[in-house]
């Protein structure tokens, strides 16, 4: 495995400005942006990839001594042998991608780091700098849009097979999905839904793969697991109902929610999936015995946290491993979801509800859930938003679901003006 050289310095700019700069040289463009937690990473230009981290080495060559930033976005059912939409088989399938240069926000301060597999030229850092310094303030664009209405009738034949499903006895949950395709009025840019994401109502990680003129981004609410030396944390997300149009209304509907058995079954499903994976891999673990609630823009989810104690030797990528899909995303049991997922669904899902996220070169990282999402080339795309299905669900209700869901993603075209 090749040796990596990475310089990285401090960066007296706003991040997020600086790449909005930066990527009109590059192609490949890789983000993860946790709006919450303040740890942004934003990646630019052909990328070094590597099957596993298990071999790789770098050398720090000089600046601040900062780990190299390696990308992963993962596919949602790899081995599904259905063919993925025009879009999502575009994209090369990579394991973890090292961009030769990464904007570094997070605890520690702001940096510019450049990646080489040779030593790094010192004037090319220099020349990033300087470019990064000069960046405008970013703005806002509202893209009008048109976005195809769902397939009720569809629909209701999906959940029916998945009731069907149930009563065999072999599958508790299974987690249906729905694919619209959005007409742009005009073209967009990948920066364009970036930046309505990081500076829109969205709450969550935003996340973005660019590669050439296609681009998958959204804002997801999901986080996986994060890593941080031997500290790993996650959470049970699933369950929800409207975040309503005030306060009151939010308070009323979460308390309807907290309270609703077919919510707290199919978020149950979940717990006890991460509870089995923490155990084996993990020690002082610790999940609540009841959830909270994620109140979001347009919904809210029954949330239960989950944290622990990796044991030594088990790396992020081994938990992500275990972790995804989570009956969150697939069903349960996990396995004859999946299988089930497959006959129902008329779509290869892609990249959506995959993992996606980034791991440091010393092993840290985080991997977060990619819904609310969508792949688009800068005239039209593909939107996806999902739900969970249990004995008790009723079509029309999950449809609904689905509706609110794809607001987020929809968000990304509204420049807030």
């Amino acid at each position: 495995m090749p040796r990596v050289f990475t310089h990285t310095h401090r960066l007296d700019a706003d991040a997020l400005d600086a790449f909005c700069v930066l990527q009109k040289g590059f192609t490949d463009q890789f983000v993860y942006y946790d709006k919450e937690t303040g740890c942004h990473y934003l990646g630019l230009g052909r990328c070094i990839a590597f099957p596993s981290l298990s071999e790789f080495e770098y050398v720090n060559e000089g600046g601040e001594r900062v780990a190299p930033i390696l990308f992963s976005f993962n596919r949602f059912d790899a081995e599904n042998p259905a063919p993925a939409d025009s879009l999502f088989s575009t994209f090369p399938r990579l394991r973890f991608m090292l961009p030769e240069l990464v904007i570094i926000e997070d605890a520690r301060g702001r940096f510019l780091q450049v990646n080489s597999l040779g030593p790094v030229y010192a004037g090319r850092v220099e020349r990033f700098i300087r470019h990064a310094m000069e960046a405008p303030a970013r703005s806002r664009v509202s893209i009008p849009y048109t976005v195809e209405e769902g397939d009720p009738v569809a629909w209701e034949g999906q959940v029916a097979q998945a009731h069907a499903a149930f009563a065999t006895g072999r599958i508790r949950k299974v987690v249906l999905s729905q694919q619209r395709r959005v007409q742009a009025a005009h073209p967009f840019s990948s920066k364009d839904l970036l930046v309505n994401l990081i500076d829109g109502d969205a709450v969550g990680t935003v996340f973005m793969y660019r590669y050439g003129d296609v681009f998958f981004c959204g804002c997801t609410p999901e986080l996986l697991v994060r890593k941080r030396g031997n500290l790993v944390e996650s959470m049970c997300l699933a369950g929800t109902i409207s975040a309503g149009n005030s306060e009151e209304e939010r308070a009323m509907l979460a308390e309807t929610l907290m309270n609703d058995p077919k919510n707290r079954i199919e978020h149950e499903y979940v717990v006890e999936f991460l509870r089995q994976v923490m155990s084996r891999n993990c020690y002082d673990v610790e999940i609540p015995a009841e959830p909270g609630i994620r109140a979001l823009r347009h919904v809210q989810h029954l949330h239960t946290p989950v944290s622990a104690k990796v044991l030594d030797g088990c790396t992020i990528s081994d938990l992500a491993n275990q972790l995804h899909p989570t009956p969150a995303l697939a069903g349960s049991p996990v396995g004859e979801a999946l299988m089930a997922l497959r006959r129902i669904e008329t779509y290869n899902r892609g990249f959506f509800g995959g993992a996606v996220g980034y791991v440091d070169g010393d092993g840290d990282g985080a991997f977060s859930v990619a819904i609310r999402s969508g792949v688009f080339d800068g005239e039209m795309g593909y939107v996806y938003a999902g739900c969970g299905v249990v004995e008790a669900s009723v079509a029309a209700d999950e449809y609904a679901e689905v509706d609110m869901k794809l607001r987020t993603i929809l968000s990304a075209f509204d420049g807030g003006e």
